[in-house]
């Protein structure tokens, strides 16, 4: 597979004959300098596999040109030529991180095995960093748990989506896994051997945001002490999770959408243009066209984020998946606090069933975490998941027997049950007023009225 190569000497007749080697046996792309100061230059705006560098040179010399390698592109492999071979010249330049150095004058033949072990030894050490980030990769992603027919279709369409390169935009409620989701296309991606970066816009400060993303320059500002990188090109090649979009002020929604448009971007303190090539994923709790509409938000942003858009439903619209995500947590949690947990007991899990769960999952897990922490014996119970509240304990929504059913009749029985449960809970709430509960709950009051009347509920009792 060819490579880009660039070769960086003082003498112009050396730097002929370089390429004019490389080129006649190889289909290696030769970039040529003799400036070393415009090499580093170069090496800012493009990428290279191989750098061969002249250790002599004016202005700066081979070793501070290794060193300016391995700042702007640590992957590359460098070669030192020079004229002055001595061990101590080899012992420096491979200490520094050199892969090899060429005595001149030197033979065609060994310039270009050279360069083909260089390369050769950069592919293998590429492939060794993909496998171990892989590896590491797949052991802290969390898995997918889902059974419900809303989220198995939205897994379905993120493996779907995950091998292009469009903009994706994930929106739900806080706690409904939106990091994961995108951790999840990142993973189905073929991208996912390359970084995967992060970025909570809420929890970076507006002052700082833009420096955190692009980077800066020495003196761009007070405290500025020295250059830095910036996410973005941490992230170059790979993709990038901006967390919480609708945070960003308007001034940087326009900073990123030039990086979306055009991938390219400018350090702070700046005046040259770098590019990057990022798979962006975007997700937000806000509606985004309630801050368009607020002026909140640039609406072209928003078109240029929702190329593909995912919305991940509240729990509270996939009950199927509440059994699931409780007994994975519990044998998470059950093994973090090395502890022999196997089961949740139907009543703790009727009232699972039931909660409304405004944080979501990550309300389900963390309630399910202290229920281990302070559960006694082999299965969680209702006092351990709510030891605040067991005077005040629910009739259960499903029992033993309701497994001992027939699907059709349980199902009926359970929706019986709901039905009276909830409604008496709502007309408790509301002190009886068959209006205001009906309004609380989304209901007509006559379709409320009637299931009152079905299930002989007095709501009288309820007054006060």
């Amino acid at each position: 597979m060819p490579s880009r190569i660039l070769i960086v000497d003082d003498e112009k007749d050396m730097l002929a004959l370089l390429r004019r080697i490389v080129t006649e046996k190889t289909l290696h792309e030769v970039v040529t300098e003799d400036d070393p100061l415009k090499a580093t230059k170069i090496m800012e705006k493009q990428s290279f596999d191989l750098v061969i560098t002249d250790l002599k040179m004016p202005k700066m010399d081979g070793i501070a040109l290794l060193d300016e390698v391995k700042r702007v592109q640590p992957s590359a492999a460098v070669i030192v030529m020079t004229a002055y071979a001595t061990i101590e010249t080899a012992v420096e330049a491979t200490r520094k991180g050199a892969f090899d150095y060429i005595a001149k004058p030197f033979r065609k033949e060994r310039i270009l095995l050279t360069i083909r072990r260089a390369l050769d030894w950069q592919d293998l050490a590429r492939e060794n960093v993909a496998l171990r980030r892989s590896i590491e990769q797949q052991r802290m992603l969390p898995p997918v748990i889902a059974s419900s027919p809303a989220m198995t279709s939205i897994l379905d369409r993120i493996k779907h989506v995950a091998k292009s390169t469009a903009t994706i935009l994930i929106q739900g409620e806080s706690g409904t896994g939106k990091e994961l989701a995108a951790k999840a296309i990142y993973t189905y991606s073929d991208r996912r051997d390359k970084p995967f970066i992060v970025v909570n816009c809420t929890a970076i400060p507006e002052q700082i945001i833009e420096s955190e993303l692009f980077g800066h320059l020495k003196g761009a500002f007070t405290g500025a002490l020295n250059d830095k990188r910036g996410l973005v090109d941490e992230a170059n090649q790979g993709t990038m999770f901006l967390d919480e979009i609708g945070d960003l002020s308007m001034a940087m929604q326009a900073k990123l959408l030039r990086i979306l448009q055009e991938g390219e971007y400018k350090p702070v303190g700046s005046v040259t243009t770098k590019y990057a090539d990022i798979r962006f994923v975007a997700a937000t709790n806000q509606d985004l066209s309630q801050l368009i509409a607020e002026k909140r938000f640039r609406e072209d942003l928003f078109y240029r984020l929702n190329v593909i858009g995912f919305h991940l439903p509240a729990l509270r619209e996939r009950r199927e998946d509440i059994p699931l995500l409780a007994h994975h947590f519990v044998e998470k949690y059950s093994k973090l606090n090395q502890k022999e947990i196997h089961d949740i007991e139907p009543e703790a899990m009727s009232m699972l069933m039931a909660r409304r769960w405004p944080g979501n999952v990550r309300e389900l897990e963390n309630v399910i975490e202290r229920g281990v922490i302070l559960c006694q014996s082999k299965r969680i119970s209702l006092e351990d998941l709510m030891p605040e509240k067991t005077h005040t304990r629910p009739a259960p929504y499903l029992n033993e027997a309701i497994y001992m059913l027939p699907f059709k009749e349980a199902k009926e029985a359970v929706i019986k049950t709901f039905h009276r449960q909830y409604i008496q809970a709502v007309l408790q709430k509301n002190k009886g007023n068959i209006s205001r509960a009906a309004e609380q709950i989304g209901l007509q009051r006559q379709y409320l009225h009637r299931i009152i009347k079905e299930e002989n509920i007095d709501a009288e009792q309820f007054k006060q």
